[in-house]
């Protein structure tokens, strides 16, 4: 079977929670038409780069499919359908990565990063002893 890359924005006002029952529902509608779902990952509420229906902001999923075409054409119908989804993008690729997505991976970066920072300031006074006296 052919694999898939699938990304979807949902709109702003519905809860993480709501995206993730969104997500599951369609896995579950992929495996009723025959297909695979690999890895998901929620990237979050995020900006938009240009409005959506007056929205700024979308909660931005992935899915990555192994599935028939005819199973990401009846994907696609249902996903028109729904009110929560703003904008979806399917594309075909050769193979599925495994590994966490460009965007997650700089996300983890940069987390590690503020802890660091964070670590850094809270236990290193930047070479003064305050408080001691000789």
């Amino acid at each position: 079977m052919p694999y898939y890359e699938h990304v979807l924005i949902a709109r702003p006002e519905i809860s993480p929670q709501q995206v993730d029952a969104l997500v599951e529902d369609i896995s579950k509608s992929v495996r009723e038409l025959g297909g695979v779902v690999g890895k998901t990952e929620y990237w979050g509420l995020r900006n938009l780069t240009y409005r959506i229906r007056k929205n700024r902001k979308g909660h931005y999923a992935m899915l990555n499919l192994d599935c028939p075409a005819t199973a990401v054409h009846e994907l696609e119908r249902r996903l028109k359908i729904n009110e929560d989804v703003m904008r979806f993008k399917t594309i075909r690729v050769e193979e599925l990565d495994d590994e966490p997505s460009p965007i997650l991976a700089r996300r983890d970066r940069e987390e590690r990063r503020r802890a660091r920072r964070e670590g850094r300031e809270g236990d290193d006074m930047g070479g003064y002893d305050m408080g001691e006296e000789e």
